[in-house]
């Protein structure tokens, strides 16, 4: 009954409705577990738009690349910020950035951005570079002969604990490295749970995950954070909008921190891990990679070795083509981040070749990037890895095709138009200078010869974790 009835409330102009049998829960169950697989499958059936029941809300999925910019053009009728404030403040537990009692809050906190951009941007980025160095040369300096471990976790740590150094300082203790370590734990345990947080389940169902944020928020109450030395200035000018909101608690500034840690590593330690691990699962790759790296050295007259401090413009960073080309390529396998946006009102979606959909107030309008960056029409052979997918004649490629039409979207791992990640560039700097220290100092390779997998449990919400970690080796380069 509960089908028909939605079936044929149907209004004119609205798209198929793929209802599901359970009440309340429609297709979630089949969605959580292939979000890819049951995309297409639909796809197939109904064409490029069709609306799915997931869990109590009607998700429209547009899924011609081509109809993407209406979506992303019509931001004042299809919002993204107000939805994005009501999840980070139940996940994160600050309250929500309503006009009414925060008035500007989260305009102020926008436009803080600036500092991630332009020469601020390369300003972090030489902190990011300088605190990767000191952190793999204490990490690595003795590896004179193979030190075998982990891959995700040796990801994790490096770069937990760089971009924490340069975002929020250092912790001055003698132990401050084992600080951060206890931090990260905490943050690994906390992030195990996100993708339960951002499914709307009640945090008091996660087990010790309410006790373990709260420790999380206690580590960047003010009187802890005065105390770190040589933050950034990104930090640093939240911090100064936060005091001027007396109606935010000490609590709640602390919260708006770590949901700013998280942003800044949640992504971006799984997609450094799939950027090395399709490195060393590819020789060819490799060599081509290490290749520029090693010429760009030689050109600037810099020394390698953990002794010696590199130092990298932006415009260099930007140069080495290859190495940017093969981690495109892996954010292209490994990102699964779903587009949301909200009708804030009744309204008609113009699309391209005379098609309208019609939406009602609070619908949802779906982009889900990761069938374009699967489909080979755009992408040949999409799920072989090619290092050298985004280089044409030595240089960066920026067209693709699909049906012989150019693409105006053709990569969209940080999101897209107002929901896109305002990070994003230091995001790219932070994963290249990993790599860069990692493949110009060490030998690397792969110690055991086993398949790793995308985990799908974190569909539609950003980059994929592996299923399992992968033992590899490194030492010095002589």
């Amino acid at each position: 009954v509960y089908f028909f009835f939605s079936a044929f409330n149907r209004k004119t102009g609205e798209p198929p409705l793929i209802n599901g049998w359970i009440p309340y829960l429609g297709k979630a169950l089949i969605f959580r577990k292939d979000a890819y697989k049951f995309l297409l499958d639909q796809q197939k059936k109904f064409g490029d738009i069709f609306t799915v029941h997931i869990a109590g809300r009607y998700i429209t999925f547009i899924m011609d690349p081509f109809q993407y910019v209406y979506v992303i053009r019509n931001s004042k009728q299809l919002e993204f910020h107000e939805f994005a404030n009501k999840m980070a403040s139940k996940t994160f537990d600050y309250p929500a950035l309503s006009k009414g009692k925060f008035p500007e809050l989260k305009e102020n906190l926008h436009r803080i951005y600036q500092y991630l951009q332009g020469k601020p941007l390369d300003i972090i980025s030489d902190h990011m570079m300088k605190n990767l160095q000191d952190i793999f040369e204490w990490k690595c300096s003795q590896a004179t002969d193979w030190e075998t471990e982990k891959m995700y976790k040796f990801c994790c740590s490096v770069m937990f604990e760089a971009s924490f150094v340069t975002l929020y300082g250092r912790v001055p203790a003698a132990d401050g490295h084992k600080v951060i370590s206890e931090i990260r734990d905490k943050f690994i345990k906390f992030d195990a749970s996100f993708p339960y947080l951002a499914a709307n389940i009640p945090i008091e169902l996660l087990g010790a995950t309410k006790k373990i944020r709260k420790e999380l928020i206690h580590h960047f109450l003010l009187q802890n954070m005065t105390k770190w030395l040589g933050g950034s200035k990104v930090v640093q000018a939240r911090q100064d909008i936060f005091e001027k909101y007396e109606l935010l608690g000490d609590y709640d500034k602390a919260a708006h921190h770590f949901a700013f840690l998280w942003a800044s590593v949640g992504n971006t330690i799984p997609a450094t891990f799939w950027a090395m691990y399709y490195l060393l699962r590819h020789p060819e790759a490799l060599a081509a990679v290490r290749n520029e790296i090693d010429h760009l050295l030689q050109s600037t007259g810099q020394k390698r070795g953990p002794t010696y401090n590199i130092h990298l413009t932006r415009e260099q960073l930007d140069n080495l083509v290859y190495l940017e080309s093969a981690l495109n390529e892996s954010l292209r396998m490994c990102s699964s981040s779903m587009n949301i946006r909200i009708s804030q009102e009744d309204f008609v979606l113009k699309l391209e070749g005379n098609q309208e959909v019609v939406l009602r107030k609070g619908d949802w309008i779906a982009l889900y990037p990761q069938i374009l960056h699967m489909d080979p029409e755009v992408y040949e052979d999409p799920k072989e890895y090619k290092f050298d997918r985004y280089i044409e004649n030595g240089k960066k490629k920026t067209t693709f095709y699909k049906a012989g039409r150019k693409l105006k979207y053709f990569l969209m791992p940080f999101g897209s138009g107002i929901s896109m990640c305002p990070g994003r560039f230091l995001a790219m700097n932070e994963m290249k200078m990993f790599l860069f220290i990692l493949l110009s100092h060490f030998d690397v390779e792969l110690a055991e010869n086993k398949a790793v997998r995308l985990d799908n449990s974190r569909m539609g919400l950003g980059i994929l974790l592996p299923d399992v970690d992968i033992a590899f080796r490194y030492k010095l380069r002589s």
